[in-house]
C-alpha cells in the first residue's frame, strides 16, 4: 500500500468478496495439506535466468525499473523481461480477477495491504528460503506474510513522519523539532496555534488531520505506541475494547476538538505549502512534492519521527513483489524479484523514484541519510509494523475511517466509537 490522502487510489474490495468466498468454499481443489499458509517455499534454481518474465507494475513504469530490467537481461542473456503498467485505480480488481481466472503474469508488484487477501485466494507462491527476512525491515517483511507464511519480497517501503514549517514553529518559540512525546507534542501544537493570525498571519491550524479514507494509517500506530493492538492473532479476536485503544482515540480526538486541526477534508499538503497549517504527518512523497512543486520552501521545513507515548511505532506499507501460482516461468520471476531487491539495485531504484527501500542495507548503500529530512524515515521504518494480515482488512479499515471521522467531528464519544468498532469488526470477521 502507498500512503497518500490526495494521490493514493481507494482500493475497492467489495466486488472481490464474493470471488474470495467462492474460492474459500471450494478450497481451490487443493487438499488440506496445501494451500494458503501451508505452502512449501518455492525454490530458486542454480544458474542464470532463462526465458520470458512477464511482470505487472502498479502505476507508471519508472525509467529506473526499465534500467534495472535491462541490467538483469545483460546479466542473464537468455532472459527477456516484459513489464506492463497497471493503473493503481484498477489494479486491485485486475489482480483478483486474474488470480480467480488463473490468467496471471509471472509476477507483479502488489500493494502491501492486499497481500493477505490474494494469498488467501491461493494466488502466490511461498517465498523461497534463500530470500532472508533479516535483509529487510521487520515490519516490511511482515507485510508479505499470511498465516505465518511469506508470499513475496518487500520492495518499496512506505511510512510517515511529521513535517513541520520551521518558519512558523520558530515564531511560537520552538527551536528545532517539536517534542517527541505525545504530551509535549500537544503542548507545542497549542503554542503554535496561539500564533495563528498574530505572529503567523496566514496560519489557521497548528496541525493537519487526515479525515476519511486512510485515516486508520495514522491512528492504528497510536494504539501500538500504547503497547496495545486492535487484533489478537492468538485468540483471533479483535481488541478495540481495550484501554490502549481508548487512550489512542482520546488523543486522536483531542487535536481537532481543541481547534488545533481542521475538521474538513481540505488538502493537507497544499495547506502546509500555503502556510495554513504548520505541521502535517505524511509519507515521503510529500517531501518530494515540496522540492519539485514548491522549491521556494526549501530550507523552511524539516521532518521528525512521529511522537509517541509509551513506545515508538509506525505504519509499514508500500509494495511487495509476488510470484503467482500460475506463473509460466516462476524460476526466472523469482530471480528477477531477488535481483530487484538486492541492496545496490533497490538503492538505485528508490533514489531515482524518491521512494523508500524496504531494506536497511539498501538505505545505507544509497546513503539516503545524507539528507537530514530522510533520517526520520529510517527511524520510523525500524519500528514500523504491518496491519493485521486479514483478508477482510479493507472492510475493517473502512470501519475505522468512518468511526474516526465521527469522533473528530464530535458526533460520537470515545466510548461509543470503541463499542462501534468492536461490534463492526467482530461482525465483519477475519475472513479466511
Amino acid at each position: 500500500m502507498r500512503i497518500s490522502t490526495r494521490h493514493a487510489v481507494r482500493t475497492v474490495q467489495v466486488l472481490c468478496v464474493t470471488v474470495t468466498a467462492a474460492l474459500v468454499a471450494t478450497g481451490c481443489g487443493r487438499s488440506e495439506d496445501s494451500g494458503p499458509g501451508k505452502d512449501a517455499p518455492a525454490e530458486i534454481g542454480a544458474g542464470k535466468a532463462k526465458g520470458t518474465v512477464v511482470m505487472w507494475n502498479l502505476g507508471d513504469i519508472e525509467p529506473a525499473l526499465k534500467d534495472l530490467a535491462e541490467k538483469f537481461e545483460q546479466e542473464n542473456p537468455d532472459a527477456d523481461v516484459k513489464i506492463t503498467a497497471v493503473p493503481w485505480d484498477g489494479a486491485h480488481d485486475k489482480l483478483t480477477t486474474a488470480i480467480a481466472g488463473g490468467n496471471t503474469p509471472d509476477m507483479s508488484m502488489i500493494g502491501s495491504t492486499w497481500m493477505a487477501e490474494m494469498a488467501a485466494m491461493n494466488g502466490f507462491q511461498a517465498t523461497p528460503t534463500s530470500i532472508k527476512s533479516s535483509d529487510f525491515y521487520p515490519g516490511q517483511w511482515d507485510t508479505t506474510k499470511y498465516k505465518d507464511t511469506s508470499y513475496g519480497v518487500p520492495f518499496t517501503a512506505d511510512t510517515t513522519v511529521v513535517y513541520y514549517r520551521t518558519d512558523l514553529t520558530e515564531k511560537a518559540g520552538i527551536k528545532g523539532a517539536l517534542a517527541g512525546d505525545r504530551e509535549g507534542y500537544l503542548k507545542d501544537l497549542k503554542a503554535i496555534q496561539a500564533t495563528a493570525g498574530k505572529q503567523n498571519p496566514k496560519l489557521r491550524h497548528a496541525a493537519g488531520l487526515v479525515m476519511g479514507f486512510n485515516s486508520w494509517v495514522f491512528w492504528v500506530p497510536m494504539v501500538w505506541q500504547q503497547g496495545g493492538d486492535i487484533y489478537d492473532a492468538k485468540t483471533e479476536k479483535f481488541t478495540f475494547d481495550t484501554p490502549e485503544v481508548a487512550k489512542a482515540l482520546e488523543y486522536w480526538a483531542s487535536v481537532p476538538q481543541k481547534g488545533l486541526a481542521p475538521t474538513d477534508r481540505s488538502d493537507g499538503v497544499q495547506g502546509f505549502r500555503d502556510g495554513l497549517i504548520a505541521t502535517y504527518q505524511q509519507a515521503a512523497w510529500a517531501g518530494a512534492s515540496f522540492h519539485k512543486d514548491a522549491p521556494e520552501l526549501d530550507g523552511k521545513w524539516k521532518t521528525m519521527p512521529v511522537p509517541y507515548s509509551e513506545q515508538p511505532a509506525g505504519f509499514a506499507g508500500g509494495t511487495d513483489l509476488a510470484v503467482f501460482k500460475e506463473a509460466e516461468n516462476p524460476d526466472a520471476a523469482w530471480k528477477f524479484a531477488r535481483f530487484l531487491t538486492e541492496p545496490a539495485n533497490l538503492a538505485a531504484y528508490v533514489k531515482a523514484t524518491g521512494g523508500l527501500p524496504a531494506s536497511p542495507q539498501a538505505w545505507s548503500d544509497g546513503n539516503l541519510s545524507a539528507d537530514e529530512n530522510m533520517k526520520p524515515f529510517d527511524e520510523q521504518l525500524k519500528v514500523s509494523k504491518a496491519p493485521p494480515a486479514l483478508t477482510t482488512w479493507q472492510q475493517i479499515a473502512d470501519a475505522i475511517d468512518s468511526e474516526l471521522e465521527k469522533l473528530a467531528l464530535g458526533k460520537a464519544t470515545v466510548a461509543e466509537v470503541q463499542k462501534a468498532l468492536q461490534s463492526k469488526a467482530s461482525s465483519i470477521g477475519t475472513g479466511r
